[in-house]
């Protein structure tokens, strides 16, 4: 499927990106940037980029029984007679761990440490007080994160970089993916792509493709497959990799992608027992699907105006024709009301799907987000046909909410919200929570559908949109089985992972690692139940060691503690997990065991990070960087490289009937005239700083200013933004006035003034009005017998290069306005 990832990626990217930093008299040198581009005609660039030769590029990825370890080896020689800054940049996978990074220059190994990612802060912090330039080691993009540093080499002088990481392949759509990305840009000496995959269950299939490949490529590819073993390799010569024969331009551009498969039947999976640990795979071949009730939960509030609201409704009719008939389905749409297709569960009949089919076309976006409400009137509708026996028995039940943006509507507070979901489903049925674009609290919907043995995605604002959505309906399309139960005897195991899950999908697989009590047990029982679609589903089976010398005999084994690191990889991802949804109490206890995990095991993970001390220059006494494991909240705010602000604008847009202004985003104005159900467009490209009359109303005194901010700075090759900074609003009857910014709320009421704050949930009562602070995301404002509005805090990662704070004003009540209100995002509808 274009666009949509079909499996879990290694991806590795090599970036070796140069310039010169010559040493002269005193002040008579060239700084050094980073480059990405081709050299240009100045006789500095073209000298320094000339002289910088990459000797030798490997990438080594070994899988065993779905645990990936990847090691990518790239030497660079300088063979200029002045030193130069090299560049090293890889992407890998944001769910691989780095476990080590090595820099080799003239014999002496820099190697990077992980340590508590408090301790590596302070650190580093202490490297840039102490006047040390340390630089901050992290990116990311969207399914990967770019690890990248530099180093001064001297004249004459080479540098080896080495990057290990490590991920557990996870099956999507009845595959593993291994994708590793190439980007040398330039001809490399000795290119190198290898690859072996040992599965003891066998290889059921294997294929290979690259973006970059040709005709003449294409035979480099050289595979060996045997039963249970496969061996990848590509080695194109210096000329092979030239985009023509005169050309020093490298094919090599792309990604090189492995997709297999193992082989599978009708039984209790595949066991591996290895130096005292054991890991359980788990996806029975031909199981029947099970039939599934579904509520499809979509938001329709102002800022899915245009183009995502386009492609929820083309991916929706896509969706809804792929039901299956003994399926059944509801349709939710919400803004600050919560409207139905029908009011219970109906059976995905022909005509029933083109009916819904029918709704779907005519959802438009109106005003606020009432997230709460929505999805309990989800689990209300779920759980009215479960009591009424309507739906079909053993089926899997399941909530699917759509929203980009945070509650403004309803109730607000995130841990309510997610209190009511909680119990109001209670373990009866999953949520799975879908974000639309980088305004959306994503780590809100993360936990909120892990509370509800679900899971989130990001769907990112991009024309792939809707393949995202569709892709992601595929993946929970057929339930195979319910509450699925791995046991173990107790007398044998320990420190399991989690094995219970609430429902097994096709094309999935589940995996479940633990200890065992005693290095010499070689066997063991194992019990698989769960419910299936006509009878409980039960299976047992005799796990046994088989020796990983015997059954490759032929091959110096990788890693042998392989299950002890897939064990520990797992317990840490699902201790990360877990606390998000325990006490404070309960998670501080689970942080610490998972930080032991990951410093026990060298793992880069959320808790650690990897500090990499440079060597000594002239100029810089020691340097320091540190390479973190990004959070989502941290990857929220960084767009992928495909996001397009103009393509897909936050909407301002004026209800008439309901009078809702408003006014968000990067200014973008969208005013819905009713009568003619269609909507009047336009925009503003003033410089940062612009005050714009947004509301004025002469006859009640009332006044909205706006004042625009730009981003930190300007994004290469794209355009300059603006977004709203600023909000001055005045009532002068009352005698207020508010200056609302993105670092603080100012008030003043007849003389008397009040400092509020965005990180603190406050309530403040006036004589004429009441202001409610939700920390870090609203102020909402209630005039007396006047207006009510809300003014929207977007959050944006502090250390966003482009990126800032910006606000959105909304009004929630302006019926009390009179007739003669104006301004940029109002018209006097009466005129009309």
């Amino acid at each position: 499927m274009s666009g949509v990832w079909t499996g879990v990626l290694l991806s590795l990217c090599v970036c070796i990106c140069v310039t010169a930093q010559r040493h002269g008299p005193p002040g008579l040198h060239v700084p050094h940037q980073h480059r990405h581009h081709e050299p240009t005609e100045e006789p500095e660039q073209e000298i320094t980029s000339n002289k910088i030769e990459v000797q030798s590029v490997k990438i080594d990825c070994k899988v065993a029984s779905r645990f990936a370890h990847t090691v990518m080896t790239s030497t660079a020689l300088n063979k200029a007679n002045v030193s130069q800054e090299v560049f090293f940049e890889v992407e890998l996978p944001k769910t691989a761990f780095i476990t080590n990074f090595s820099m080799e220059i003239d014999g002496q190994t820099y190697l990077g440490e992980v340590k508590e990612k408090e301790k590596a802060k302070e650190q580093y912090e202490n490297a840039v007080s102490s006047g040390q330039t340390a630089g901050l080691v992290k990116a990311s993009g969207r399914k990967m994160e770019k690890f990248s540093v530099s180093v001064n080499i001297a004249a004459n002088s080479s540098v080896t970089f080495t990057l290990t990481y490590e991920e557990l392949l996870q099956r999507r759509f009845g595959k593993y993916e291994i994708m590793i990305r190439v980007k040398p840009k330039q001809l490399v000496q000795h290119f190198e792509i290898v690859a072996d995959v040992y599965e003891p269950q066998g290889i059921a299939f294997l294929d290979t493709n690259a973006t970059f490949l040709t005709n003449e490529l294409i035979p480099l590819v050289e595979k060996t497959i045997t039963d249970k073993m496969a061996h990848i390799s590509f080695s194109p010569t210096l000329d092979q990799q030239r985009k023509c024969p005169d050309c020093d331009g490298t094919l090599i551009d792309g990604d090189f992608i492995i997709t297999y498969d193992v082989s599978r039947g009708q039984n209790i999976g595949d066991i591996q027992i290895v130096n005292g640990y054991f890991v359980h795979f788990f996806a029975p071949a031909d199981l029947p699907r099970l039939p599934k009730n579904v509520v499809f939960v979509i938001d329709r509030s102002g800022s899915m105006y245009g183009k995502k609201m386009e492609q929820t409704q083309e991916a929706l009719a896509t969706i809804l024709d792929d039901l299956y008939e003994e399926d059944y389905f509801g349709l939710v749409t919400f803004d600050d009301n919560i409207e139905f297709w029908r009011q219970s569960l109906t059976q995905a009949s022909q005509e029933n799907v083109k009916e819904a089919k029918k709704f779907v076309e005519t959802v438009t976006a109106r005003h606020m987000t009432d997230i709460n409400g929505a999805v309990l009137h989800a689990v209300d509708m779920l759980t009215a046909a479960k009591k009424n026996s309507s739906l079909p028995d053993n089926s899997a039940s399941m909530i699917i909410l759509l929203t980009d943006g945070d509650p403004t509507s309803g109730e607000q507070r995130l841990p309510m919200i997610q209190e009511n979901v909680r119990n109001a489903i209670g373990g009866n049925m999953s949520l799975f929570c879908l974000g639309f674009g980088y305004d959306v609290d994503y780590t809100f919907l993360d936990v909120l559908a892990k509370q509800n043995d679900g899971l989130a995605r990001r769907i990112y604002e991009a024309s792939d949109a809707v393949l995202q959505l569709q892709g992601f309906y595929e993946e929970v399309a057929s339930p195979l089985l319910l509450e699925v139960n791995l046991h173990y005897p107790d007398s044998v195991v320990n420190s399991l992972t989690n094995n219970h899950f609430r429902q097994l999908f096709n094309g999935t697989e589940i995996v479940v690692a633990g200890q065992l009590n005693e290095l010499e047990v070689d066997n063991f029982l194992i019990e698989v139940s769960a419910q299936g679609l006509e009878e409980h589903f039960l299976v047992q089976g005799q796990a046994n060691v088989e020796e990983w010398a015997l059954m490759f005999p032929e091959q110096e084994y990788i890693f042998g503690d392989f299950t002890e690191r897939l064990w520990a990889y797992l317990t840490i991802q699902q201790l990360l997990d877990k606390r998000d949804k325990c006490t404070p109490e309960e998670s501080e206890n689970i942080t610490a065991e998972a930080l032991d995990l990951s410093l026990r095991y060298n793992f880069v993970t959320p808790l650690t990070s990897m500090v990499v001390t440079k060597p000594p220059t002239d100029e810089k006494p020691e340097d320091m960087l540190i390479a973190d494991k990004l959070s989502e909240e941290q990857r929220q705010n960084i767009p992928s490289a495909d996001f397009d602000y103009d393509a897909h604008p936050i909407p301002i847009a004026l209800h008439s009937h309901a009078q809702a202004f408003l006014v968000d985003g990067d200014p973008h104005f969208i005013i819905e005239i009713p009568d003619l159900k269609d909507a009047l467009c336009f925009n503003t490209d003033d410089k940062p700083g612009t005050i714009f009359n947004l509301v004025k109303d002469p006859l009640t005194a009332f006044v909205v200013n706006g004042q625009t901010i730009g981003d930190k700075k300007e994004e290469p090759g794209s355009k300059r933004h603006t977004y709203f900074g600023r909000f001055g609003i005045i009532h002068e009857k009352f005698d207020i006035r508010l200056m609302v910014t993105t670092r603080e709320i100012l008030v003043s009421e007849q003389g008397n003034h009040e400092d509020l704050i965005w990180s603190k949930t406050s309530t403040f009562k006036g004589l004429n009005m009441e202001l409610q602070v939700t920390k870090d995301h609203s102020l909402t404002v209630t005039l007396r017998n006047s207006v009510k509005f809300v003014i929207i805090l977007h959050k944006v990662w502090v250390k966003h290069p482009y990126h800032q704070d910006y606000l959105g004003f909304y009004m929630l009540d302006s019926h009390l306005l009179s007739q003669s209100v104006h301004g940029l995002i109002v018209f006097p509808w009466h005129k009309i």
